[in-house]
């Protein structure tokens, strides 16, 4: 009864949109979807996808965010939160057309028909495992042992295809068996936290491009993919102001230069961080951290038993790393290459122009179908950004209507080749680079930032 009493009087009690805006610090998270408002507070620690995007949206409507990553079975725990109804509710062309697509997949059942692409990748991992091993433990061949560790960078690279599909929906026939796989191709096989890989990525589904929100175009003092990060700008993510000292400066000034060199290393980057969030921050909620732990216990019990199996010494031994490294280091390209070069911008997300943000900051790679395994389906990476639930096996499929959407509401769709989009990343960065060497103030109108942003 008293339940019943309560969703009444929410039904009965109307506010604005300009009130919800008050609800939007992390003790007092108000959100609205399809015209119904919700106080998630009390949800922030329970939240599958984590509280930063939670966080990012408060106070906002966010119902194109909600239906791209949820499905129907969301709506029952959503219920339980509801506190009143937005007066000023409006819904605009492009996000009718964009909820239209949504319900045209579901209704198809694109969102639950997920192929065989799991049990293919699996088998792949294992036949790339146990052939590198057995070319490192049954062979003296630096030659062979050179092939293994190239096996290995493969291996991880299609361990991070599945990690990411996994992360987005359930691959397998059940959330424990998706649970099973995460942990296997991520931890165990990887060496890299599934929980910090689903936090980090689901920020950055969120807030795409946003250069003080999005962790995956925060990279100072390294790399900087526009000029206003020479405000030194602070990260949401991180929490801690992204400096543009002496030291970045000189570090962006050559960053066209070191962009490769670094990417073949940047795995090192991805253990520190795992290790960081499981080990070193014990204020982030990380669920199952010790069957995490465990598993990147895993990764660092046999990866380094298989270099000290490599013969020839210490130097044979470190060119079994790097090259291993390296090889995986093109799937740290892949990632970059759809977002470096797009459309980049300050402040926090809105939820009101949810489908705008996700087409301006991504760019899909062009291949032709014999080459999916490459790109792991996230060439289709506008794609991927509007319908995370889609599984990989349909975003070719969707494509056209994507583009089409896009024409109708006037909106850029990106798409380029494999090496194309490669200089356009490497113009991105050659750009930012010279105004750093410049003197490194911040951009003073947007068109010098556009011609920045796009080469």
């Amino acid at each position: 009864m008293e339940d019943t009493a309560g969703k009444k009087a929410a039904e009965k009690r109307y506010v604005t949109s300009a009130e919800m805006t008050r609800h939007s610090a992390e003790g007092d998270v108000w959100v609205a979807v399809q015209g119904k408002v919700y106080d998630v507070t009390a949800w922030l620690p329970h939240h599958p996808g984590g509280d930063l995007p939670l966080l990012s949206l408060a106070g906002q409507d966010v119902t194109d965010a909600f239906v791209a990553y949820h499905p129907a079975s969301a709506w029952r725990v959503l219920d339980r939160y509801r506190v009143a109804t937005l007066s000023d509710y409006r819904v605009s062309e492009v996000s009718r057309d964009y909820r239209r697509l949504v319900a045209e997949f579901a209704k198809a059942g694109l969102f639950d028909r997920k192929g065989h692409g799991c049990a293919a990748s699996l088998c792949a991992m294992a036949a790339l495992l146990a052939g590198a091993v057995w070319l490192v433990v049954a062979t003296s061949s630096v030659a062979a042992h050179m092939a293994a560790a190239v096996m290995l960078g493969v291996l991880w690279m299609q361990s991070g295809f599945l990690g990411h599909d996994s992360g987005h929906y359930v691959v397998m026939r059940s959330k424990a068996l998706n649970r099973a796989v995460q942990l296997a191709a991520g931890n165990c096989v990887a060496g890299i936290s599934i929980g910090w890989w689903k936090r980090n990525h689901n920020a950055h589904h969120i807030a795409c491009n946003s250069l003080d929100h999005d962790p995956d175009v925060q990279h100072m003092p390294l790399f900087a993919v526009s000029p206003r990060l020479f405000a030194s700008l602070t990260s949401a993510f991180y929490r801690r102001a992204m400096r543009f000292d002496a030291a970045a400066r000189v570090l962006v000034s050559y960053q066209h230069w070191t962009f490769y060199p670094v990417m073949c290393v940047a795995r090192a980057n991805l253990f520190a961080q795992s290790l960081l969030l499981l080990l070193g921050d014990t204020r982030t909620r990380v669920p199952g951290r010790a069957v995490e732990l465990a598993g990147v216990a895993v990764f660092w019990v046999w990866y380094p038993w298989l270099v000290s199996r490599v013969g020839g010494g210490a130097a044979e031994r470190a060119a079994f790393v790097l090259l291993s490294f390296a090889v995986t280091g093109i799937q740290h390209v892949q990632f970059c290459l759809n977002h470096f070069s797009a459309g980049t911008y300050v402040g926090r997300p809105r939820g009101d122009d949810w489908f705008q943000k996700q087409t301006r900051g991504t760019l899909d790679v062009a291949c032709p179908p014999w080459m999916d395994w490459f790109h792991g389906g996230l060439q289709f990476q506008v794609e991927h950004h509007l319908f995370p639930r889609l599984p990989r096996c349909h975003l070719r499929r969707v494509a056209p209507m994507v583009r089409d959407l896009c024409r109708k509401h006037g909106l850029p769709y990106e798409r380029c080749g494999f090496w194309e989009a490669n200089a356009r990343t490497l113009r991105t960065l050659r750009d930012a680079a010279m105004h750093a060497r410049a003197g490194g103030a911040a951009p003073k109108n947007l068109l010098w930032e556009a011609v920045n942003t796009h080469g």
